[in-house]
């Protein structure tokens, strides 16, 4: 198999394919699908004389015409049925979603289409899990639940907040939808995109989407359910994954639509990305959050074991796991059992899972984006959660506006992140007292 594409450093802009690209439900017999990418060189008219050329006409990023005939004699000769397909222009790729009607294994196939130079791409269309287990005062907040979120306690939010709430951040969702109706995430919602085929009919089955997002960033002191970590960020939710079943979070997605989320949320901006779900190793996935990476995006993914590496084998992908065991190595740890959180349709539950870790150390971190006057980089992130943990002893401070050591492999911290011991790592690496107080108005 050749080589990507040159992945190019431009705005990315995704088309929608058919909605047959998602896996059906899970008491169905999926068939063979597969995934394949052509490079692609849009076709484009002759510019006037004295214009400046250009790949990209039309609409927005387009496909060539030599990757649709590439798409047809691939179809033909490996007698395959395309089902959907869609244009990655920061791949420069054209990606097709292929069914093997025909019996075949999808091993076989792509074994052989492994061998044509025509091909920039093969794969499964792999799917990805949500990694949730779900269980059924005298405060400085008016939630009346809030005395249940032992969490905060223990990642001491209330005195964070003083401080900085999460103000002026934008956090991009990758999961299920969000029951963007729920009272307790009024104006949090920045945005919601779909791609899935047959998005919810109903909230009920929101469950995932809904309780990560308030974990983040239920509104505080609104006399209604809890407080988020988080709760002035902004959440773009790009639904990729569909509930299985009534009454569960268990949830699944696959390649096809978290490629497209994935995309969509590196076009949106968006510096922070939480995926609390975990699955087997995808390139093309991959190819996308590597790409993120080199803009500066941070990532965060769920400690999901060997047998689910993604996202989080991916060097530069942020793991949270759960504070109530020896977290893997390198891994920010947060509570994750019993966090109360939300439910679809103004409800209110426990939730347990290293989701809810993924969900707790995404929050932590929009707070330390928030409290920061500069952009913060992933190192700069993990040295100050890293060093306020007590994994390492803490440096000497540094002179006003220099940069932050990059964080070096080493094991986990020993217990959960501190997200004050991280802001004061903060301020001496930034010359003192220089993180700003943002949103610390409840």
């Amino acid at each position: 198999m050749r080589a990507f594409a040159c992945i190019v450093a431009a705005c990315l802009a995704m088309l929608v394919g058919s909605g047959a690209g998602a896996a059906p439900p899970a008491d169905t017999p999926a068939p063979q699908r597969i995934i394949v990418a052509f490079a692609n060189q849009p076709h484009a008219l002759p510019a006037p004389p004295g214009s400046t050329g250009s790949r990209y006409t039309g609409s927005g990023y387009l496909v060539g015409q030599s990757a649709q005939r590439q798409v047809r004699q691939v179809a033909s000769a490996y007698r395959l049925r395309e089902v959907a397909s869609w244009p990655i222009q920061v791949l420069s790729m054209h990606c097709v979603v292929f069914e093997i009607a025909d019996g075949r294994s999808a091993a076989e196939v792509l074994a052989k289409l492994s061998k044509d130079p025509a091909i920039a791409l093969a794969q499964p269309l792999q799917e990805f899990h949500t990694l949730t287990d779900t269980v059924a005062s005298n405060a400085a907040y008016n939630d009346p639940l809030y005395d249940l979120q032992t969490n905060l306690t223990t990642l001491g939010i209330a005195r964070a907040h003083q401080r900085t709430q999460g103000a002026g951040v934008r956090v991009a969702l990758i999961d299920t939808g969000v029951d963007a109706g729920h009272p307790d995430l009024e104006g949090r919602i920045a945005a919601a995109h779909s791609f899935i085929p047959s998005p919810a009919p109903d909230s009920a089955a929101l469950r995932h989407g809904t309780a990560m997002a308030g974990v983040m960033a239920a509104v505080a002191n609104n006399h209604i359910g809890i407080v988020g970590i988080a709760p002035r960020a902004q959440i773009e939710v790009f639904e990729a994954c569909w509930q299985l079943a009534a009454g569960s979070d268990a949830a699944t997605c696959n390649t096809f639509t978290v490629a497209r989320a994935l995309a969509a949320a590196l076009a949106s901006g968006a510096p922070l990305v939480n995926l609390s779900f975990g699955g087997p190793d995808d390139p093309l996935l991959t190819a996308l959050v590597q790409v993120g990476l080199k803009r500066g995006v941070t990532f965060v993914g769920a400690a999901a074991g060997a047998n689910s590496p993604f996202p989080t084998s991916i060097p530069g992908v942020l793991t949270a796991a759960a504070s109530e065991q020896p977290p893997p190595a390198g891994a920010l740890a947060a509570p994750a059992q019993h966090v109360m959180t939300l439910r679809p349709g103004g409800e209110y539950d426990f939730e347990s899972g290293t989701s809810v870790a993924a969900a707790e150390i995404t929050a932590v971190i929009a707070l330390l984006m928030s409290a920061s006057p500069i952009r913060l980089s992933t190192s700069d992130i993990v040295a100050a959660l890293r060093e306020g943990a007590g994994a390492q002893p803490a440096a000497a401070p540094m002179p006003a506006a220099a940069p932050m050591p990059a964080a070096a492999p080493m094991p986990a911290a020993p217990g959960p992140v501190d997200v004050n011991a991280a802001l004061a790592q903060l301020d001496a690496h930034r010359g003192g007292g220089a993180v700003a107080a943002r949103g610390a108005e409840l």
